[in-house]
């Protein structure tokens, strides 16, 4: 794939461009299965459309009110405008001309890292398979809210398709995408994912997967490995907004998903009530520390885990569970294998390669640990 970006050393994120793409999931698999080592039954690898394949544009701000960039900051602080990156869909680079138009009807001054002054930080806008857009709006204070407020109607009116609009506040000085207090501009707060006949809904600090097709290959891989063993019980731990658990849900099988973002909880309620999907339960919390304070654990696990992994503490308990199956699911095959050896009692049995991320190093692996 050429991109005009990576060949003037304007942005240098997608690391394996200049391979072919067969090549680029050679390598991942070769990867995959040197780190988890043998025994696994690999089944076929599931592919993404190499371009246009990200669901989510996270858009740093730079320029001036007048002529904003959208894209990255080079070393010195300086905007590079990526509005024409080759990863984001239609929708999503259709959105970009009336957003920085916006920002100049907002008078919404970029933030100058070096500086430390200005206001708007970030732009993250998310795209749902029904073209639907969230726009999320980071800034450094609400100084400029009330002309948001104002101006929006304008930005509907050019993007109709606009669904959910925030304010996130993010005064520090850190590198980070967004802060903690969100504030929703219009009447719907969730924007509607739908996958696999399932309306998933996704809120503005919620997490959801970068590829919306291949999430959808794994959890329908999820959905017929957990099937197979057929488990009464189930834990989805780290289950954001019920991905894997509203799709292993089932007539006679309890399933309880645990995750940290009390938003996501929300979100995931909201899909099971409409749905009318039988036996789900969804908490907020620490998935640790209900796995450790549970009185009894279940016939099968499910963890996605971020990058880290589970850790030493879930993979001991794990171990000495007695649970019989557990369905891993991670973005770094690093950090799982770690975990993998913690768990020795736990064997891998059947592995998939997801790639989630084309043209740089990055993958999902998805793996099924029975225990002997």
């Amino acid at each position: 794939m050429l991109c005009p970006h990576y060949d003037a050393f304007r942005c240098r994120s997608c690391t394996l461009i200049e391979r072919d793409y067969d090549d680029q999931v050679r390598g991942k698999q070769a990867r995959c299965e040197e780190l988890l080592g043998p025994g696994i039954a690999w089944l076929d690898p599931v592919l993404s459309a190499p371009a246009g394949f990200r669901n989510k544009a996270k858009l740093v701000v730079g320029g001036t009110a007048a002529a904003p960039t959208l894209g990255i900051l080079d070393p010195e602080g300086a905007g590079i405008d990526l509005r024409d990156c080759l990863l984001y869909p239609p929708q999503l680079q259709a959105a970009f001309g009336p957003l920085a138009r916006f920002i100049t009807l907002a008078r919404l001054e970029p933030y100058d890292v070096p500086a430390r002054r200005g206001e708007l930080k970030n732009l993250l806008v998310t795209v749902s398979p029904d073209g639907e857009l969230m726009v999320r709006f980071v800034l450094r204070s609400t100084e400029a809210l009330a002309r948001i407020r104002k101006h929006l109607p304008t930005l509907q009116a050019e993007l109709p398709t606009l669904a959910v609009a925030t304010v996130n506040v993010l005064p520090e000085h850190r590198a980070v995408l967004e802060g903690a207090r969100e504030i929703v501009l219009t009447g719907s707060d969730t924007l509607r994912m739908r996958l696999n006949g399932l309306d998933l809904h996704l809120r503005p600090q919620s997490f959801f997967q970068t590829n919306t097709e291949v999430a959808a290959a794994l959890y329908r891989t999820g959905r017929d490995w957990v099937d197979a063993v057929d488990p009464r019980t189930v834990w989805d731990l780290y289950c954001g907004v019920g991905g894997f658990a509203l799709h292993v849900a089932a007539p006679g099988r309890a399933v309880t998903g645990i995750e940290l973002s009390a938003e996501a909880i929300a979100s995931a309620e909201q899909t099971a009530a409409e749905s009318g999907l039988p036996g789900l339960r969804f908490a907020a919390g620490d998935a640790t520390d209900f796995a450790l304070t549970a009185t009894a654990p279940p016939d099968l696990v499910i963890v996605n885990p971020p990058r880290r992994g589970i850790g030493s503490r879930l993979a001991q308990w794990l171990e000495g569970s007695g649970v019989r199956h557990v369905l891993y699911s991670s973005c770094n095959a690093v950090s799982l294998a770690s975990d993998l050896a913690a768990m020795p009692s736990l064997r891998p049995t059947t592995g998939r390669l997801l790639d989630m991320f084309p043209q740089t190093g990055h993958f999902e692996v998805a793996v099924m640990l029975r225990r002997d």
